[in-house]
């Protein structure tokens, strides 16, 4: 079967949803939510995830059995950045699970201190 541009956007329109579906249910917040495109200044895949002191989490989500974790956390990085969010991370596809609890979480280490310390939002003016 061959993967179309077409094809391949619904395969991670669907994975977003399905983590976000999950998220939502998990976490008990009906707030959090398949994010619009932002276009050049994108925020993240999914919307409304907060860490336990209130930062905003950016969420990038891959359904992809091609793994590239280097370019997806610059990626969520920026992203993070463009929304001025506490911490970012990718959540991809386990190959072979529909199961979205048994989908996978990336981050840097650093990403994980600060999540482990409640990642309290950024300092604003």
């Amino acid at each position: 079967m061959t993967i179309t541009r077409k094809s391949a956007k619904a395969k991670g329109s669907s994975f977003e949803k399905l983590v976000a579906e999950f998220l939502s249910m998990a976490l008990a917040d009906d707030r959090i939510e398949r994010r619009t495109k932002n276009g050049a200044k994108d925020r993240g895949d999914i919307s409304g995830v907060k860490t336990i002191m209130g930062g905003r989490v950016v969420i990038e989500a891959k359904n992809t059995t091609r793994m590239e974790l280097p370019k997806w956390l610059r990626e969520a990085e920026i992203e993070r950045g463009n929304d001025d969010a506490t911490i970012g991370v990718v959540v991809h596809k386990k190959v072979g699970s529909a199961n979205p609890a048994d989908q996978y979480v990336t981050m840097t280490l650093a990403t994980f201190a600060e999540l482990l310390q409640g990642a309290p939002p950024p300092f604003t003016k």
